[in-house]
């Protein structure tokens, strides 16, 4: 990555007048984090994940069950006796 200082300016109105260079490498949606301290302010493009969540739902629907995943009567029953080894303790 090659860093390159290029002067912007702030508007009358507050705002950053981004030159041409900056603009084409923003993309509607991008998200950034400002970080401000006394001397300058930097900003960090924000990673979206590669994977959406409904695509990612879509893929946990396809799986097959886990057949080691025990039966809700199963789990209530652990549950059971883990609560009574803590009671007579």
């Amino acid at each position: 990555m090659i860093e390159t200082d290029i002067l912007v300016k702030v508007t009358a109105e507050g705002q950053l007048k981004l030159p041409a260079e900056i603009q084409a490498q923003l993309h509607p949606g991008d998200e950034y984090l400002a970080t401000i301290t006394d001397e300058e302010i930097v900003f960090k493009k924000i990673s979206k994940p590669s994977v959406d969540l409904d695509e990612f739902l879509e893929k946990m629907d396809a799986l097959e069950p886990d057949p080691n995943q025990p039966s809700l009567e199963e789990i209530h029953e652990i549950v059971k006796e883990v609560r009574q080894e803590l009671w007579s303790k």
